[in-house]
């Protein structure tokens, strides 16, 4: 675990793990091993309760930045959230998906690391990066031809 000698941030870290643990594993299904947080709960709230759990989870990114977090690693911590948040959107299977994708904790591992090995979570933050954006543009390039090509379809169809 990262350990740090700066008591302010010290206390940012401490902080940034309570908040992981309140949003993402903080209550147990009785009788069982199942984790999940207040994340999933605040979902059930229609509108208000998705804003909250974003809000929430951005304070660990704020941490985050405060700890000298990189822009990668900030960025890869933006795209947790945002699929929480877009997939918490979605009633009640978005709630089942908030409890299962962990979101914030996902993020905390990230600034551990980062505070571990600042140039390896850096490196590796980038190389995340080049995937995500690579994913990005085969995924349009895709979107775009099958529009050719059903455009070209559709020409010859009605020709």
């Amino acid at each position: 675990m990262a350990t740090l000698t700066d008591p302010k941030r010290q206390q940012t870290l401490q902080r940034a793990r309570s908040m992981a643990r309140l949003l993402d594993t903080s209550l147990r299904v009785p009788g069982t091993r199942l984790r999940f947080g207040i994340d999933p709960l605040l979902g059930l709230i229609p509108g208000a309760g998705d804003l909250a759990g974003l809000a929430l989870a951005g304070s660990i990114l704020v941490a985050a930045a405060r700890l000298g977090a990189p822009g990668s690693t900030l960025l890869r911590m933006g795209v947790n959230v945002g699929v929480d948040a877009l997939f918490g959107m979605i009633p009640l299977l978005g709630d089942l998906f908030d409890a299962g994708w962990r979101a914030n904790s996902r993020n905390l591992r990230l600034i551990e690391a980062h505070l571990d090995d600042p140039d390896r979570a850096a490196r590796q933050g980038s190389r995340w990066l080049v995937a995500t954006a690579l994913t990005i543009t085969a995924v349009l390039l895709l979107l775009v031809g099958l529009v050719i090509w059903m455009g070209i379809t559709l020409l010859r169809a009605v020709g």
